[in-house]
């Protein structure tokens, strides 16, 4: 037999050794940092030094929705129940921040007490092998997804709902889950209403879609920000950087740099202060 005929036999071996071989086993030292990002490729934790975020009292204009996620997130690290959180809404109002600077605050005030643990959206197929890791662990646990959503022929949504609440196992004691969304039902519009104009049982078909987000306990909408409120949020962070600016000169700024953006949020605030302090050579204060 020419060498060239054994390859697609070696090959087929090959693949039979693959399917008998144990799956590989997920793994992390969660007391190796106070946040990690999980990878999927290789089922593992990384831990990250140094977390980017912004002071929890720099977040302006959101007030009752940080309260209410310090107040959700310091019960769970005092090991009382919480609540899964879904915090929905316009971008750039600071979803992803609060989630963060949150982290940050119970930490600060009960220093190990809470690991923030960062899952991509498209690695939630693994997130039952992340979950093996965190059960596993006695320390308590934020599982932080951002931007979740899902597409028409997306199956991941059953799979995390399951996950969620629904599941034999169900959440472990020591994890809850926040993530972030530009849609409260975590589904496109369009979608729902496909399935509400197609399905034979149109109720029942709309139902499967959006019970996903009625397993998060705590949700908090961030809607788009009011000019007084997008002016308070430049007025904080020019204060903490020090900028030498009139408050006229602060809201003329942040006219112009919200129209060039077409927008008003934390974000854009943020980003002016940044391009300001830059200029002035100011850093935090």
């Amino acid at each position: 037999m020419a060498d060239q005929d054994f390859l697609p036999l070696l090959s087929r071996i090959a693949d039979a050794l693959d399917r008998l071989a144990p799956p590989a086993r997920a793994t992390g030292d969660l007391s190796a940092a106070d946040a990690f990002v999980w990878h999927a490729d290789t089922l593992s934790l990384t831990p990250v030094v140094r977390v980017a975020y912004v002071d929890y009292d720099l977040l302006k204009g959101i007030n009752r929705q940080k309260a209410q996620l310090l107040e959700n997130s310091t019960r769970f690290a005092r090991g009382l129940p919480a609540n899964n959180a879904l915090l929905w809404g316009a971008r750039g109002m600071g979803k992803s921040s609060i989630v963060k600077a949150v982290h940050a605050r119970v930490n600060r005030d009960a220093p190990g007490s809470l690991a923030l643990v960062e899952i991509h959206r498209d690695d939630i197929p693994t997130l039952g092998k992340l979950l093996e890791v965190l059960r596993a662990s006695d320390r308590r646990c934020i599982l932080f997804c951002d931007d979740l959503s899902f597409s028409h022929d997306d199956g991941d949504y059953k799979s995390l709902k399951a996950l969620l609440e629904g599941g034999i196992e169900g959440r472990p004691d020591n994890v809850v889950l926040y993530a972030t969304s530009n849609r409260r039902h975590l589904m496109p519009r369009d979608m729902i209403e496909n399935e509400r104009s197609t399905a034979i049982n149109p109720s029942e078909a709309v139902e499967e879609k959006i019970s996903l987000s009625d397993r998060f306990g705590l949700w908090l909408g961030f809607h788009a920000c009011d000019q007084d409120s997008y002016f308070a949020m430049v007025e904080g962070y020019a204060a903490a950087y020090g900028l030498d600016l009139t408050v006229e000169q602060l809201h003329a700024a942040a006219v112009e740099w919200s129209v060039t953006r077409g927008n008003r949020s934390g974000r854009v605030a943020w980003q002016l202060i940044q391009d300001l302090a830059g200029a002035a050579g100011k850093r935090l204060v």
